[in-house]
């Protein structure tokens, strides 16, 4: 063979082969769980990736403040399923993080087992526990019911209307007086379930979700310290918000808002459903109408918190504070964090319109309205010393608190929100087939993502096929209930 030849010959192959194992580059736009859980699989996998997250910090709508000196979660603050099937069961244990047992297996609509709750109605009186089970009991026969008025109806309907269709029926399930404004508190729970109003939640789909077994459980520690492990050394640019996606034969370009440009083989999207429904980021071309129905199809529910931090400890050792009342909307309840946490913090949890009206006021208004909520409880109840308040559903980076299902929602929509785009790659609690709405959900959609991108990736490149590993050392999740 001639040298020269050779010498090329040898110098195209040494080429192909540094093309075949170089890294595809991949960015993810999103710093929530799903896409740090999507960027530390692909680096793992030894990808190039970029992740791009228009907050100054990492987590999304998993946000830890440690202002009042203590770790209080304003947006997800459950581990809902404690148990090994849990795809964040093995980073719990792995980390050590205590979990706060707040229910068993049979809570299905609710975060807390009946009996750590203290009802009071409007005037300080606390309801009777035996009035509060026997409505419990009635509001689940109530709910039973309504799957036969969806067997009898092809249209979907609200919730709120089968329950009206079911009270028509059956005058026996009726309640008056406290016990109707009992039977108000728990439709005020289901709807901080879906974080929607019971008159927009979708009778054909309210029972739907695969709850996982093990119960709830309330993080000690916070969420953050999950976060920060996962996310550690991996490239992340904090304050790049992204304004277009471009798609270019096999490329992707990606310009923020400061006019910065990213180019990579693949994008994995992973902002907020509310963020996508509100077009904050052109896509070029456009996306498909397939997609774009999706999106607009599923709702957007909203839920908020107001934390209150107090210099002592003056209210009952339970887990949940209640108020009852004429109304769903006019309900309301406090999570006691000193029963979990032994922290001297309550938090007034507000969901649908009205997590939406506390957007409309002040910090300090906000916390009046809460505290005027617990003098209703606790007349003499003390001034907090801080207090804390979140607004996801105008801040710009969330556009809502987690998806929920509205009345005449498409059989096939949550297929269509996850499905990639050429090379787009969509994740998050909404893409979740199983498991929307939850923090283990979006870590899940995030893994598949990063998965799909991956097996694509490196057939179209020829790079080595090296999936993620985790080798675990099984040691038990770390749970109490005092």
């Amino acid at each position: 063979m001639d040298k020269k030849n050779f010498e090329v010959g040898g110098s195209l192959l040494s080429c192909f082969q540094r093309q075949q194992t170089s890294p595809p580059s991949v960015i993810v736009v999103g710093g929530g769980i799903s896409g740090i859980a999507a960027a530390r699989a692909l680096s793992n996998a030894s990808f190039k990736v970029t992740l791009l997250e228009s907050r100054n910090r990492i987590g999304g709508r998993v946000h830890t403040d440690y202002s009042f000196g203590c770790p209080v979660d304003m947006g997800a603050s459950w581990l809902h399923g404690v148990c090994n099937e849990n795809s964040l069961a093995p980073l719990f244990r792995h980390l050590g993080l205590r979990l706060y047992r707040t229910s068993g297996d049979n809570s299905i609509l609710y975060d807390h087992d009946l009996e750590s709750y203290a009802l009071f109605d409007k005037y300080g009186h606390q309801v009777p526990q035996q009035l509060v089970i026997e409505v419990g009991e009635k509001f689940e026969k109530i709910l039973k019911e309504t799957m036969k008025v969806r067997d009898e109806h092809d249209d979907d309907m609200s919730v709120l209307q089968a329950i009206s269709i079911v009270l028509d029926r059956h005058p026996e399930l009726q309640q008056e007086g406290l016990a109707y404004e009992v039977l108000q508190w728990y439709i005020c729970r289901m709807e901080a379930w879906f974080a929607a109003d019971v008159d927009t939640i979708s009778l054909k789909n309210w029972d739907q979700e695969h709850v996982l077994s093990g119960g709830h459980g309330l993080t000690v520690d916070g969420y953050y310290p999950l976060i920060k492990a996962l996310a550690k050394d991996l490239d992340i640019r904090l304050n790049h918000r992204v304004a277009e996606i471009v798609q270019c034969g096999n490329k992707v370009m990606l310009t923020v808002e400061n006019g910065a440009t990213f180019v990579a083989d693949a994008v994995i999207i992973t902002v907020p459903l509310g963020v996508l429904k509100a077009n904050m980021i052109q896509f070029v071309p456009r996306l498909p109408e397939w997609k774009v129905s999706a999106i607009s199809d599923l709702g957007v529910g909203n839920e908020n918190k107001i934390a209150l931090h107090f210099d002592t400890v003056f209210w009952p050792n339970v887990e949940v504070l209640g108020i009852v009342a004429p109304t769903s909307y006019a309900c309301g309840y406090f999570l006691n964090l000193h029963k979990a946490t032994g922290n001297p913090v309550l938090v007034y949890m507000a969901a649908g319109r009205s997590a939406g009206d506390i957007e409309k006021l002040s910090d300090e208004e906000a916390a009046n309205l809460a505290m005027s909520e617990l003098k209703k409880i606790l007349p003499d109840a003390r001034k907090p010393v801080q207090f804390l308040v979140s607004r996801w559903g105008t801040d710009p980076n969330s556009l809502g608190a987690y998806s929920c299902d509205l009345v005449g929602k498409p059989a096939d929509l949550c297929h269509r929100l996850q499905a990639p785009v050429g090379n787009l790659y969509f994740a998050g609690e909404a893409m979740s087939l199983d498991h929307s709405g939850s923090v283990h959900g979006a870590y899940s959609s995030g893994k598949l993502a990063a998965e799909e991108c991956r097996r694509r990736l490196s057939l179209q490149h020829g790079f080595p096929d090296i999936g993620e590993e985790m080798n675990e050392v099984m040691v038990p999740l770390q749970i109490s209930r005092l």
